[in-house]
């Protein structure tokens, strides 16, 4: 059997309260998206944003079905080279296989940890999961579909579908 990747949309919004030994970071961060060591990507330096950057970057990447985590890295250009400031492994459940459907935003924060195993931050990102192209069956084979109504919207009859909908929990108090 044959298992088909998915795309994954994810945008990089921002970082908040990043540290390089106990001090506030100054400029010049930047984001790393991993999946695998062949499938990463890489925002653009935030030169001003110092402890609190903003990148607002939209990836497209493929997730292959047997990857289990996400890694976000943000780190620090120097004059002595990159520098890196925390990470975050993100386990893809939290956007995969829960409530949310496929094709559905999600805005998530998760905390960082620096080299040395301290917290370090929160990354702040988007993703939306985009599934294998499916194969679907007619909700109604074709005699019983001869005999359904058509309803009415916006005075036409041309309203003849399958309407599908998603349950919502209401608390009252």
């Amino acid at each position: 059997m044959e298992t088909k990747s998915r795309t994954l949309e994810l945008t990089v919004l921002s970082a908040e309260d990043l540290r390089i030994n106990n001090r506030n970071l100054k400029k010049n961060a930047f984001a790393v998206v991993s999946i695998d060591p062949f499938n990463h990507r890489m925002t653009k330096t935030d030169a001003q944003g110092g402890g609190y950057p903003t990148w607002n970057e939209k990836f497209v990447m493929d997730l292959p079905a047997r990857e289990r985590f996400i890694i976000l890295e943000v780190k620090c250009r120097t004059s002595s080279g990159d520098r890196r400031v925390g990470s975050a492994k993100v386990p893809v459940s939290e956007f995969i296989g829960g409530y949310a459907p496929d094709n559905c935003l999600q805005f998530l924060s998760f905390r960082m940890w620096d080299a040395t195993g301290q917290r370090n931050g929160i990354i702040n990102f988007s993703v939306r999961v985009k599934g294998p192209e499916r194969e679907y069956l007619p909700a109604a084979p074709p005699a019983a579909a001869a005999g359904m109504r058509k309803f009415q919207i916006d005075g036409t009859k041309n309203f003849g579908g399958v309407v599908t909908g998603i349950p919502v929990l209401s608390v009252t108090r």
